[in-house]
């Protein structure tokens, strides 16, 4: 993961450097853009019992008015080593306190978080404390889809119990709907290709269990509620946004 999200680094660094300049201090353009970013949250509510801070590496395609309104669309990859599992293998735990891979050796089991997002959103760019007329405070709200769940891994170790499918007893995987929140910062520099956003981020996501069992609690009946999943923390962007190219004037005598 952290290999293509360096390549596609590289892709619109280059991009950028092809882009033809702009002056954008006495006019709103409008423009489509691309970018990639980071966020970081804390679990909140009912997430909050399962795990705790998250990354978010994702990217971005949206598009930017002459009124400076944004439309745009956006996917997220999730990742958490905060995972609050606690009792999750008892049933698999030996006299020892021990889980044992198939030769009967101690075997390593790490569990963390992942998940995934995908929204549409829908913004404006205010032109204040800025350059130019382009950037300023920027805010969006959007909905879509969101998952998470537990990620097993036995590493180098065979715990049938623990392989390929019955992964699922134990994984609590859930989605649902979800939506979300962004204030924060954009600037487009004026003649460069430093463009970034930052800013406040927040999701709340309404999911449900979609495992028929928990194979750690066989006897207890799957919670069928809504989960309430939020999460509140910050995001930051790097972003490309793709100019058309000047037309030229000809004159002839």
């Amino acid at each position: 993961m952290k290999i293509k999200f360096s390549l596609l680094f590289l892709i619109l660094f280059f991009i950028s450097s092809f882009q033809a300049q702009r002056n954008l201090r006495d006019s709103i353009i409008g423009t489509p853009w691309v970018a990639i970013h980071y966020g970081g949250n804390w679990s909140k509510k009912d997430l909050a019992n399962r795990f705790g801070y998250w990354n978010h590496l994702g990217m971005l395609v949206g598009y930017k008015t002459s009124r400076n309104w944004y439309l745009g669309f956006d996917w997220n990859f999730l990742y958490s080593n905060q995972v609050k599992a606690q009792g999750l293998f008892d049933d698999l735990i030996d006299e020892k306190g021990n889980i044992t891979d198939v030769n009967g050796d101690i075997a390593t089991v790490l569990v963390f978080g992942r998940g995934a997002n995908v929204n549409v959103s829908i913004g404006k760019v205010i032109p204040k404390l800025s350059p130019n007329k382009n950037s300023g405070f920027f805010f969006h709200i959007g909905g879509g889809y969101a998952m998470n769940k537990f990620r097993i891994e036995t590493r180098d170790h065979v715990v049938p119990l623990l392989e390929k499918e019955y992964r699922k007893g134990y994984d609590r995987y859930v989605h649902g709907f979800n939506i979300h929140e962004f204030i924060g910062y954009s600037f487009f520099h004026s003649k460069g290709v430093v463009n970034f956003y930052g800013g406040f981020y927040a999701q709340q996501a309404f999911t449900k269990y979609q495992r028929k069992i928990n194979f750690d609690e066989p006897d207890i009946p799957v919670p069928s509620n809504t989960l309430y999943d939020f999460q509140i923390g910050f995001k930051l962007g790097w972003f490309i946004p793709i100019y058309r190219r000047n037309t030229k004037d000809y004159y002839y005598n």
